[in-house]
């Protein structure tokens, strides 16, 4: 047994006063003579021998009264193994808030448990100690201490979020605001404790106690739509697209008769019924047809019970009236590049000089093609690389008589291998890349009656290998005719032939040129986003539709609000800071002009409903033998077990009944014990 407080031991010394005044306690007698004192000597002698049986037993309740009572001011506990905690406390609590916690159990939510069991910590405290109360959302008044009473005021303010944080985040944070106090740093988790969020192997701060209180209810099944994405770069107008749904299964049951649908412009259109094996994943496709251009919105719902804030995803996207293409060129227009884009509607192209070009106009286009050119000036080199770092598309042919050195200057900047010579020997394609996107799913065999290009007046290019380049299109001899280099957020094309019909009979091959052009034309090395996951640290970046002059973006949907905005050059970043807090569809306005719609879904990391038991917590991180774990029944007397944790097995309060016990036998004994 040990002492909180052992200089209280000193109080002692004050058993002396009890002992003293027995030792010296005389009682003067009036001395009664009668004539026969034999008798009287007997109950004299009776009385005598009682009264000091009395006196003794009183001076011992007296003794073990004070003595009860020093002891219960001097705190004695039994160490239960940890290290006894003295002084001020600095206490973090984390209450998970997240969407699987409101999962009931015995018809209460866990979000209520949790928040009862945080008001119990926090009552366990003294008025002296500092308190953190933490939760998903990460907000800027979550990083202050707090009194005991704003503390349990704060948990009362907890309501349920749709962020999501690893705990491994967490406790960083909760580290980051304990690592300068100078008191115990004491740390409590109040969580289901999901695997997909429970990171706590890799916590290796070991200056802070961590106690893991695990909060749960029996395992519930859970279908979600995890992801949707379309089958190709974007979507094309009144074409036959192909959008991917992936539906998971979050259980360790088979799920049977799940059905999946599809919304969009008012019509539900069912994609079917399905059966998905247990902790698995299916895939389907639904044909979708856009009919109009412009801003497209739709739903994938799944028909699943309880849980149900991931049986919706939404998705929102662009489909532009038509594929922009500019035909650059120095001997005037190709009339078999103008035969090919008039042959489907929604394709359009222009055709101008090099030397009446408009620079500003190239973001207006998804693909230049610039064609017998002899010469680029160090203007149209500059411009054309910032168009492909921007996510622009450039087709390159060469002019039969190009300055190579002068061309050499551009395909430098870009990192492809420059022109070493004009090679006029034939040379004939030999092998196409069909796993590029170019050219996948064009052919169902490539082998039998394709016929490939053939050159006779070709340029040969460095022997230099780049990381950058795909080839397309090689010659027999290994070198290539058509090559693909990804320069920033767009792609350059490279032919190592003109595409002169007089040397190069590309033209007359239509089943590569047709796709070659086609799908150049719409393919892209950075997919744009059909939805946003809600987080606390969202951007997302757009067109700048204003570059000048004052001009505020606001998003309106569930909520309005304006996000931070960044201009870089042709594009904006707005920074939505927190602010969506509801899945659903937001418009992006600019002077009350819409410019853009956005979707927005809740992570779907709170899907996956498997928990880490109380056993399996105990050894998640062996390593750190400051973490640990408060089962369900000690969370019953969460303030006892916490006294228990920090000083070890209390007795004051069994002595401070001892030395009452001690006093109601000291009172009985002077009431009930005749003399």
């Amino acid at each position: 047994m040990q002492f909180l407080y052992p200089y209280f031991l000193w109080a002692l010394t004050a058993l002396a006063i009890p002992v003293i005044i027995h030792l010296f306690y005389f009682r003067k007698f009036k001395r009664v003579y009668f004539t026969n004192v034999r008798f009287l000597k007997e109950i004299k002698e009776e009385t005598s021998n009682r009264n000091k049986l009395k006196n003794l037993l009183v001076l011992l309740a007296r003794c073990m009264a004070i003595a009860a009572l020093v002891f219960a001011f001097a705190q004695p506990f039994i160490p239960t193994g940890d290290a006894v905690k003295t002084g001020a406390n600095t206490v973090s609590v984390f209450v998970d808030n997240s969407f699987s916690m409101t999962a009931n159990r015995q018809d209460v939510p866990l979000l209520d448990y949790a928040k009862e069991r945080a008001r119990s910590i926090i009552s366990a405290y003294s008025e002296e100690d500092k308190f953190q109360i933490l939760t998903h959302d990460f907000e800027g008044r979550h990083q202050r201490l707090l009194s005991k009473e704003d503390a349990l005021s704060y948990i009362n303010d907890i309501k349920v979020t749709p962020t999501v944080q690893p705990l491994e985040r967490v406790v960083n944070r909760q580290s980051q605001l304990l690592s300068s106090a100078t008191t115990n740093k004491i740390s409590y988790i109040l969580s289901d404790f999901q695997k997909s969020i429970s990171d706590l192997g890799i916590v290796q701060d070991t200056s802070m106690e961590i106690n893991l209180l695990p909060i749960q209810t029996a395992q519930q099944k859970n279908i979600s739509v995890d992801s949707v994405w379309f089958d190709g770069p974007i979507p094309v107008l009144n074409q036959n697209n192909k959008l991917v749904v992936r539906v998971k299964n979050n259980s360790g049951e088979d799920a049977e008769q799940i059905k999946l649908s599809y919304k969009s412009d008012g019509q539900d259109k069912p994609i079917g019924i399905r059966d998905i094996p247990a902790n698995s994943f299916i895939t389907d496709t639904v044909v979708v047809t856009v009919k109009k251009s412009g801003w497209q919105q739709a739903v994938v719902n799944v028909t699943d019970y309880p849980v149900q804030f991931d049986d919706n995803y939404y998705i929102s996207f662009s489909v532009p009236d038509t594929i922009k293409a500019l035909f650059v060129n120095e001997s005037g227009p190709n009339k078999y590049m103008d035969a090919l884009f008039k042959g489907v509607s929604y394709f359009s192209l222009s055709n101008q000089s090099v030397n009446q070009l408009q620079y500003q106009q190239f973001a207006n286009f998804d693909l230049i093609i610039l064609n017998d050119l002899k010469s680029m000036t160090s203007g149209l080199s500059s411009e054309l690389t910032q168009y492909i770092r921007n996510g622009g598309k450039v087709l390159v042919f060469p002019g039969s008589n190009a300055d190579i050195t002068n061309y050499n200057g551009f395909l430098n900047i870009s990192g492809a291998r420059g022109f070493t010579a004009i090679n006029k020997t034939k040379k004939e394609v030999s092998s196409i890349n069909t796993e590029e996107f170019i050219f996948s799913d064009v052919y169902i065999n490539t082998k039998t009656n394709l016929k490939l290009p053939v050159t006779t007046l070709s340029f040969d290019q460095s022997s230099n290998q780049s990381a950058l380049e795909e080839k397309l299109l090689v010659y027999r001899d290994g070198s290539s005719y058509l090559s693909k280099y990804r320069v920033g957020d767009g792609q350059l094309f490279i032919c190592a032939g003109p595409l002169n019909s007089d040397v190069n009979d590309l033209v007359f091959n239509a089943e590569i040129f047709v796709p070659l052009v086609y799908k150049m034309a719409i393919s892209t090395t950075k997919q744009k986003n059909l939805s946003y996951t809600i987080t606390n640290n969202v951007v997302i970046e757009t067109d700048n539709k204003r570059k000048t002059g004052d001009f505020v973006y606001k998003l309106t949907g569930a909520d309005e609000f304006i996000p931070g905005q960044i201009p870089n050059g042709n594009k904006i970043s707005l920074d939505l800071n927190n602010q969506i807090r509801e899945a659903g569809f937001y418009d992006l306005k600019l002077d009350e002009e819409t410019v853009g719609q956005y979707a927005f879904n809740y992570d779907r990391r709170e899907s996956d409903l498997n928990m880490y038991s109380e056993t399996e917590l105990e050894s998640i991180n062996p390593s750190n033998p400051k973490i640990k774990v408060i089962s369900s029944a000690l969370q019953a007397n969460i303030s006892g077990t916490i006294s228990e944790k920090d000083k070890g097995i209390v007795l004051w309060k069994w002595f401070l009944i001892a030395a009452l016990i001690f006093l109601a036998i000291e009172s009985l004994l002077l009431r009930f014990f005749k003399n």
